[in-house]
């Protein structure tokens, strides 16, 4: 390869600088020429030398420099493309383009938060004068981010408050009534939940909330107490499930339990029995027989001396039961529906929605969340998630809502065992697993792969399934289940483990959703460091769910300094909402979900751990909304137009 050296100095001394497979140089650089350097010093043949550096001519004007003697951008590039070239290009557009760039922020705002004009923050993020400027650049670009995500979700918030809503009474007894049928005492953290819902419904204005809680700490009462409220004003319930199976535990869950519960119906009603069925028609009369059919009762029963009733709509009920359902929904005689998104299908009239309850919320998009509050006239919304959320990333992809915690868990809730070992120890968690299922229990192991990869050295869970059937465990009933099954094929595996035909299942992320196997109490996971922390914790939540003491066996792929940190956290704590921010800390916003929240900006400069910066971000959208909510006056007809192409861009992203 060709070489070109050259030899340089100034009042400090002499230097030499080569430059590989650059021939022109020697015309670019003759005797005489001054330049400014950029490069690392070594020592070769008892000189100091640069090689490879970055030079560009010298000017009196240091502020003229590009490439040296200043924090120097550095841009992903496509294959041949300089980044000196780059370079040039991007600081001669900044430099034509950033003075004429019109303000969009108001003035009162940027002043109150004391932020850099939008052309000095350009010009500064790109081409920084010093580290001071390049930080406060980047907080005035951030800032703008979080104001666009804050004024959506205000704008949100204030548009679903602004309309009225069903004002609803509380029923103290039939409150009590939920109570006795319990099997323990609420928690100080559900009753104070509980209270702060009760409130909401009792006002004018439609609720809009949501509920977090650890793993186990008890969110699904507080949703029945909640829906249970709305059906005693004689209004109709829904709680919509991210999938099959957990639409069928809640249902048969909240059957069990509200079942029992006796609900005031309607004065007229209760006064009339049953005495205005007999007027229906022969067809009516029919569909009234099937509905009760469906509801467990015989013709004979009186509708409204029941519990409350309760029914499951999914998307793979047959034709003629699917029919029932609808039915009874549209006719009122089904208090409260389970099920999944065939809850906003077109196809699903309510008669009275209420209260409308979300599980497993950032599996769900905003817009599947408007669709089943379109299903009523401004029914209350409740909101739950799985696991606990950063308060940053709750001010963002829930901005919206007001937020109850559950930070209790309920007496007797067994702490789990968490560890991790080496790949080398492996057969001892196998001997564990044996040990337990011997004694009745089931295991769960976890892996990070479906099918064995050429390019990831990484366990995947059909290569475990033959490993574990085949070798290990051949004489106990192993199980495989992943996400590239059919989602009824799951289910089946799901419920046939459920039912204890099976001993070990092998999973991939899919089994992460809160599906209760109260015999479980085993779940070792491979590759554990390929998982983030919340994500683990969402694992080990799959066991401890009965009465036996249960364990978490984390065995690394790697075993970098990084990874065990990480595994090292979740076996020394247990409590979800401190693992979340570490997890956000550790990983970043992206990979906190394990996929991108549906409908959620992506932030290009904004940090999510900048707490500061969001709030002043949201007390600037609610004092600007406040004057103006639709963004409609002049001044902010610039503002809107970002606000608008930012939420258009995450919806095309999400």
């Amino acid at each position: 390869r060709s070489r070109v050296e050259i030899s340089l100095s100034d009042e400090t001394g002499t230097i030499k600088a080569v430059f590989f497979n650059q021939p022109w140089l020697t015309k670019q650089l003759p005797v005489g020429k001054q330049i400014v350097l950029s490069g690392k010093v070594g020592a070769y043949g008892g000189f100091r030398q640069m090689a490879g550096p970055t030079w560009e001519p010298y000017v009196p004007d240091s502020d003229a420099l590009i490439h040296t003697g200043r924090l120097v951008p550095v841009h992903p590039l496509t294959k041949g493309l300089l980044d000196r070239n780059a370079r040039k290009v991007i600081k001669q557009l900044v430099d034509e383009v950033a003075p004429r760039l019109p303000e969009h922020l108001p003035e009162r705002e940027r002043t109150w938060a004391g932020l850099l004009g939008l052309p000095e923050a350009i010009s500064q993020i790109h081409f920084p004068d010093s580290a001071a400027t390049l930080k406060r650049a980047q907080e005035r670009l951030g800032f703008d981010e979080f104001l666009f995500i804050q004024l959506g979700v205000v704008q949100r918030k204030l548009l679903w408050q602004g309309e009225l809503g069903y004002q609803l009474r509380h029923f103290p007894e039939v409150h009590a009534d939920l109570q006795a049928q319990l099997p323990f005492a609420l928690t100080s953290a559900q009753q104070r939940s509980l209270g702060e819902i009760f409130t909401d419904l009792a006002r004018p204005i439609p609720m809009a909330r949501l509920l977090q809680g650890d793993v186990g700490s008890g969110k699904t009462v507080v949703a029945a107490a909640s829906l249970l409220q709305a059906i005693a004003n004689g209004f109709q319930g829904a709680l919509m499930a991210p999938t099959e199976i957990l639409a069928e535990q809640h249902y048969k869950g909240l059957k069990k339990l509200l079942g029992r519960v006796r609900v005031p119906r309607q004065a007229k009603q209760e006064a009339e029995g049953e005495s205005w069925r007999d007027r229906l028609s022969v067809e009516e009369a029919a569909q009234l027989a099937e509905i009760k059919a469906l509801l467990g009762m015989t013709v004979e029963d009186d509708m409204e001396g029941q519990g409350v009733r309760v029914a499951l709509l999914t998307g793979s009920l047959g034709a003629k039961e699917r029919r029932r359902v609808l039915e009874g929904i549209a006719r009122g005689d089904i208090d409260l529906v389970v099920g999944t998104h065939a809850l906003i299908t077109e196809s699903v009239q309510y008669h009275s929605l209420g209260l409308a309850v979300v599980d497993e919320q950032h599996r769900f998009g905003v817009e599947q969340r408007q669709r089943l509050r379109d299903k009523g006239f401004n029914p209350h919304l409740l909101v739950m998630t799985a696991t606990p959320i950063p308060r940053t990333l709750t001010m963002t992809i829930y901005g919206d809502l007001d937020t109850s915690i559950l930070d209790e868990l309920p007496p007797g809730r067994q702490v789990i065992r968490t560890r991790w070992i080496p790949r080398a120890d492996r057969d001892k968690a196998y001997r564990h697993m044996r040990k337990e299922i011997e004694k009745g229990r089931q295991a769960f192991v976890i892996c990070p792969l479906v099918e064995e990869s050429d390019k990831i050295d990484l366990p995947s869970a059909e290569e475990m399934y033959e490993k574990l059937q085949g070798e290990v465990f051949p004489d106990l009933r192993v199980a495989l289940l992943h996400g590239k099954m059919l989602p009824r094929e799951k289910d089946q595996v799901m419920v046939a483990f459920r039912d204890q035909a099976y001993d070990i299942l092998v999973a991939t992320a899919v089994i992460e959703v809160g599906i209760d196997i109260p015999n479980a109490s085993t779940i070792l996971i491979e590759g554990a460091e390929r998982f983030g922390l919340s994500q683990l914790h969402q694992f080990r939540g799959r066991v401890g769910r009965g009465q036996h003491q249960s364990y978490c066996i984390l065995i690394p792929h790697k075993e970098n300094e990084t990874a065990i940190e990480r595994l090292e956290a979740l076996a020394q704590n247990s409590d979800g909402f401190k693992l979340a921010e570490i997890d956000l800390q550790l990983r970043g916003p992206g990979e906190f979900f394990g996929t991108r929240q549906s409908g959620t900006p992506d932030l290009k400069v904004a940090q999510l751990a900048d707490t500061r910066l969001l709030h002043s971000a949201r007390v600037a959208a609610e004092a600007i909304l406040s004057d103006d909510p639709q963004l409609a006056q002049a001044k902010h007809a610039l503002l809107k137009q970002k606000v608008d192409a930012f939420w258009a861009e995450a919806r095309k992203a999400g």
